[in-house]
């Protein structure tokens, strides 16, 4: 894992737009697992920034969002593909065909899974894939317990989630109790990952992930076994992680690399 430690949730979302517009213009056909939630809207924000002042380009980029709540049409406020309209979508050059959300309102809900996994193969697979982190751990509606080989299914919301989301439905009672979710055996499939995490109510979750045992009870844990992977937080979420300095060394060392700071490194000092 990669942990990359920022002094804000600002610099936080400018450092996982900046990844992810790095792979857009180096493979401009390339597939994009996008999540929801309050953690990539800065991220989001920043990606239509650079393509209108950048002319940072999405109209070879395939995308496949992470979940969608059951029983919410497309079009109703809290879908996410009504916020992935209003966050992304609809401000740049996105070809609609190529943008995908599970369908929460499917007849056969098995089948719809299903589909949704072969397309994703059919595109090649994920090339990178944009995560937040709940409370308890968990990524995508991925809840504690869930198999770490699971793949794209019907799962129940746990109550914890219920209340982080109520937020925005207005009072736990309006949350839907059921989600699509890709599983974790799906996202860890990706080519790279990218979690992102902001404030002191991830920081427990955040040094769960980085630094605790790989266990079905946080789901994010099994991205440790994961190639390529990248963590970014804010001095809050990473509040509570035992190796900061280390990090920070790896991280030092990493942007001399890119630079070609290679005496720095001691590479060619001999």
């Amino acid at each position: 894992m990669r942990v990359i430690i920022e002094t804000t949730a600002d610099d936080v979302s400018r450092r996982g737009a900046n990844f992810m517009a790095a792979l857009v213009r180096r493979k401009p056909a390339c597939v994009l697992g996008l999540a929801t939630g309050g953690t990539p809207l800065g991220v989001y924000a920043e990606l239509i920034r650079l393509h209108r002042e950048d002319g940072l380009d999405f109209s070879q980029v395939t995308t496949f969002n992470l979940d969608e709540y059951v029983g919410l049409a497309a079009t109703h406020q809290q879908s996410y593909r009504c916020f992935m309209q209003s966050n992304l979508f609809d401000h740049v050059n996105l070809a609609p065909a190529k943008t995908h959300v599970p369908d929460g309102r499917a007849l056969d809900f098995h089948t719809h899974c299903r589909q949704y996994e072969q397309r994703i193969q059919d595109a090649g697979g994920i090339d990178l894939q944009l995560l937040g982190i709940g409370s308890d751990g968990h990524i995508a509606f991925n809840e504690p317990g869930s198999s770490l080989g699971s793949r794209t299914r019907l799962k129940t919301l746990a109550s914890e989630t219920v209340r982080d989301n109520a937020r925005f439905f207005g009072g736990e009672d309006q949350v839907p109790r059921l989600a699509i979710t890709m599983g974790v055996g799906t996202i860890l499939e990706s080519r790279q990952c990218l979690l992102l995490a902001m404030g002191k109510g991830k920081a427990a979750a955040v040094r769960s992930t980085i630094e605790g045992p790989v266990t079905a009870q946080v789901t994010a844990s099994a991205l440790q076994l994961h190639r390529d992977v990248i963590i970014v937080v804010d001095e809050d979420a990473g509040g509570w992680l035992s190796r900061r300095d280390y990090y920070a060394e790896v991280e030092h060392a990493q942007s001399l690399l890119e630079s070609g700071q290679f005496r720095a490194l001691g590479i060619g000092n001999q």
